[in-house]
């Protein structure tokens, strides 16, 4: 059975791709921003939007593809004080959240929903804690400098598996998670399903 994944993530294609699952790409192109605004008007909690967020991709590519596995996923940067972190549109945004993040616990979550012909077959959530060491003014600067064309499409602004390493005094939870895909979970189900060998 083909599984698609709804997505462009680079870092979702690589874990995948080095885990050993082939898969085909097609972005989803579904209203992050919509979605995200209203739910949270409604007062959901962090997980249901990221779980609504990783569905509506699943759910928009699967209406294209019958027949496949589609596999959504999402991630969410959750602040000590509740406040949601998208991911940074200029130098200045990412700057503004890693000053937000020092010294500080945040919560990351990804989320992962499998739809089939249209319908939900299988999801999870996972949460990672991270532990932001206190990062200097000159840090911070010198850090996005260098590393802003990747940053740039991470949530959090950083790419834990690099440089972006620096930025942790702790962290609680899977690398995969951080990265942006609850993979061990992933794996187990394609098993379950035949799609990789037990």
């Amino acid at each position: 059975m083909t599984l698609v994944l709804a997505s462009k993530s680079r870092s979702r294609r690589a874990m995948l791709k080095n885990a050993g699952v082939e898969i085909e790409c097609l972005p989803a192109n579904v209203d992050e921003a919509a979605i995200k605004d209203s739910l949270i008007a409604e007062g959901t909690t962090p997980r249901n939007l990221v779980d609504a967020l990783s569905e509506a991709k699943a759910r928009r590519v699967s209406n294209r593809v019958p027949g496949a596995m589609v596999l959504g996923a999402d991630s969410l940067v959750v602040t000590e004080d509740g406040q949601y972190l998208d991911k940074p549109e200029t130098p200045g945004d990412a700057k503004m959240h890693l000053h937000m993040l020092s010294g500080t616990t945040h919560s990351l979550l990804s989320g992962a929903v499998i739809y089939e012909d249209g319908a939900p077959v299988w999801r999870h959530i996972d949460v990672a804690k991270m532990t932001m060491r206190h990062l200097s003014d000159g840090f911070v600067d010198d850090y996005v400098s260098a590393h802003w064309d990747n940053i740039r499409h991470c949530v959090g602004c950083y790419e834990i598996e690099g440089p972006g390493a620096q930025l942790f005094a702790r962290i609680l939870g899977s690398q995969f998670t951080i990265m942006g895909l609850p993979l061990l979970h992933l794996l187990d189900y394609l098993r379950i399903r035949k799609v990789l060998p037990s």
